[in-house]
């Protein structure tokens, strides 16, 4: 098994220049009463990009991104957002944010709610007009803008949360958990809406524990466990680090065994009337070859498939005991 090791985490020049970065963030750390809940996170967000942050109960997920929203304050450590430092208001006014427990005035009827918090954003009475027809419509709620919120389900209630982030059309937003509350078709949708948002030059700073959700939306994530940054990349680079094959095969020999583990180590072996063996290799390309060589050795080949890694594959090889 390979050890799972901490990814070098790309500097301003590696992800591009800091006029292009949407966050980045060097030993940011917190402290409470002696407690450290984040020892050391170091991130570089890309505009435009869409970017999980990810890591169990307890990892430091939340007093990250409330350090970032300048809702705690970092012990140590420095942060930029959309090139500024924390706390500047020229970013604050560019930034969006659906917390994952969120408390709204339910005797407020959408539109009077989406007007309240445009007005906290510094959004101009006719840009509210504008914008509060357009992100009910983005977020499903089109025509319920004169229900009260106690008459929402707790879905509606996520949908006009984000409604409320996009209202001051951000270039940064900040998402915790944002489909805790959906159904599969919501989750389908906003998943639909963060694609939009990208598409409009927009940065998403996505938390949720539903790896498939970001494993097909997200460009770039970071795992962080007990406060520490423990893998960090581009989504496709991460899952191509290594692969699986699975080897259908005829009746063959012990040696045929120690020149398949030549190309990789051998994972796992089903013995029945054929044998499947599962090889881990480095790359697509290995796999022609290692099948050349079983052929060449008079092996009937049954079955070649390829297995790539998923996040969760990733994740858990992050957090589990530093092995994948």
């Amino acid at each position: 098994m390979s050890q799972a090791i901490s990814q070098p985490i790309p500097t301003s020049a590696a992800v591009g220049t800091a006029a292009t970065l949407a966050i980045e963030t060097h030993g940011l750390r917190k402290e409470y009463g002696g407690k450290v809940a984040v020892h050391d996170v170091t991130i570089a967000v890309p505009q435009g990009e869409v970017f999980g942050f990810l890591g169990p109960n307890g990892a430091g997920k939340s007093t990250t991104m409330k350090m970032l929203l300048g809702l705690a304050f970092p012990t140590a450590g420095t942060a930029k957002l959309l090139g500024h430092p924390l706390g500047a208001m020229a970013a604050k006014r560019r930034i969006g944010f659906l917390p994952e427990q969120f408390r709204f005035h339910e005797w407020l009827r959408g539109t009077e709610f989406l007007d309240f918090h445009g007005e906290l954003s510094g959004v101009s009475r006719a840009e509210r007009r504008r914008r509060i027809p357009e992100v009910l419509d983005l977020v499903g709620l089109a025509g319920r803008g004169g229900d009260r919120l106690r008459t929402y389900s707790k879905g509606m209630l996520q949908r006009i949360g984000l409604a409320q982030a996009l209202l001051n059309d951000p270039a940064l937003i900040f998402l915790d958990e944002p489909t805790s509350a959906l159904d599969p078709i919501g989750r389908r949708e906003v998943r639909e809406i963060i694609r939009v948002l990208k598409g409009r030059g927009m940065t998403v700073f996505l938390n949720s524990h539903i790896l498939s959700e970001v494993e097909s939306v997200c460009d770039r994530v970071a795992i962080v466990d007990r406060g520490r940054v423990v893998r960090y990349g581009a989504l496709d680079e991460l899952l191509r680090e290594t692969l699986d094959v699975e080897l259908l095969l005829g009746a063959h020999d012990d040696a045929l065994l120690r020149r398949i583990a030549e190309f990789g180590a051998i994972e796992s072996r089903e013995q029945g009337q054929h044998d499947l063996i599962r090889v881990r290799v480095d790359t697509l390309d290995e796999i022609p070859a290692l099948v050349e060589m079983i052929a060449r050795a008079g092996v009937a080949i049954y079955g070649v498939t390829p297995h790539r890694r998923s996040l969760e594959d990733v994740f858990l090889g992050a957090v589990e005991g530093g092995t994948e």
